[in-house]
């Protein structure tokens, strides 16, 4: 999105991310609302959970075509367990793990075969870094 005093242009193109569904689980509302508007308002259509389980059902329910997860919600492995059950039934979703841990912390997470995510970012994620992800992993997705 590109604003010129008043005047706003989005710089989406709409057969790309109209009726593309992305699933935010997140437990912090500040993140979940931010990631949600910049979502929008490239034409994605957000839905969100605060909880891993009910992050699950509703991966399962309403079949997202892509899906933000952050790693620490109640417990600090939330995020792990969910992407593993989440991918044990729709291996073909991609997830993006996104966690401010790396930074607190020092650690760096690494894909391997037990962390079930397409994807890990560093929280705070720039909007056009994360957007520029959605966008090839959305794209690369088979069906």
């Amino acid at each position: 999105m590109v604003s010129y005093h008043n005047l706003s242009v989005s710089l989406y193109k709409p057969n790309e991310t109209m009726s593309k569904k992305i699933l935010i689980i997140d437990d912090d509302p500040d993140i979940v609302e931010s990631t949600k508007l910049i979502l929008e308002s490239e034409g994605y259509e957000v839905i969100s959970e605060s909880g891993p389980d009910e992050g699950c059902a509703k991966a399962l329910s309403e079949s997202p075509d892509l899906i933000i997860l952050d790693v620490m919600m109640v417990e600090p492995d939330d995020g792990f367990f969910a992407a593993s059950k989440i991918k044990s039934k729709r291996p073909d979703v991609p997830i993006i793990m996104y966690s401010s841990v790396s930074n607190a912390l020092g650690y760096e997470y690494g894909m391997n075969n037990v962390v079930k995510v397409d994807v890990f970012i560093d929280k705070p994620v720039e909007p056009a870094i994360l957007l520029e992800t959605i966008g090839k992993l959305i794209k690369g997705k088979k069906g």
